[in-house]
């Protein structure tokens, strides 16, 4: 069973220190939930950056390719359907941002997450892998005020939306490729419909009370 899907990359500078994590996903009721951890390069600075939410789908993957090209470091990864229902959608998106983290080897001070929560497993982590002072801190709204997370938030956003385009090819019946598996009402009536498929999230609320009454 898959549990994570990762892609990185690391450049050979490593004069930057901070790493911004974000994660894509927390809400839908179908798919995995993905973070992203980017170190960006002072010297190279990117425009356009901020809150993933407040871009267009074409500025956000365009700005994707950018920073995966610009970044000194960067990583992407998710928690599977599977884990979040194991052990539930804040416990899984706490792992998918600690398995961004994990994958950046580029030496740095500092990681700023964002939201009001630091991964557990990541700060019992962090003194083996940061450089002497380091922290971690946790800022609510923090891909609007810092660069580095409006870029980790772009990275995870498109990455999740890429995945739901896949899904789409391969549970057509849904419009995944529509709704990215957020509760709309186009979404629910097709649950309501055809029931829910091997990649809706059991733990959550309407597919939950879908499957109770068709037990019952």
């Amino acid at each position: 069973m898959q549990t994570t899907m990762a892609f990185s990359h690391s450049s050979s500078l490593s004069t930057s220190l901070v790493v911004g994590i974000d994660e894509a996903g927390r809400g839908p009721l179908a798919g995995s939930v993905f973070a992203a951890a980017v170190i960006l390069n002072s010297n190279n600075v990117i425009e356009g950056l901020m809150d993933s939410k407040k871009l267009s789908e074409k500025k956000r993957d365009s700005l994707a390719e950018i920073i995966k090209e610009n970044a000194l470091d960067w990583h992407i990864a998710s928690a599977s359907v599977e884990e979040i229902d194991r052990i539930n959608i804040l416990q899984a998106t706490m792992l998918a941002m600690t398995r961004a983290w994990q994958g950046i080897s580029t030496p740095h001070r500092q990681v700023l997450i964002d939201g009001n929560q630091i991964p557990k497993q990541l700060r019992m982590e962090l003194p083996g892998n940061l450089l002497n002072g380091q922290e971690v801190q946790a800022i609510i709204k923090g891909d609007d005020s810092v660069q580095a997370i409006a870029a980790a938030s772009i990275l995870a956003k498109t990455a999740r939306d890429a995945e739901l385009y896949a899904l789409d090819e391969v549970y057509p019946e849904y419009g995944f490729a529509q709704h990215k598996g957020y509760g709309t009402k186009l979404h629910l009536s097709k649950i309501a419909k055809l029931g829910p498929c091997p990649i809706h999230r059991q733990s959550f609320a309407p597919i939950k009370r879908f499957l109770a009454n068709t037990s019952s």
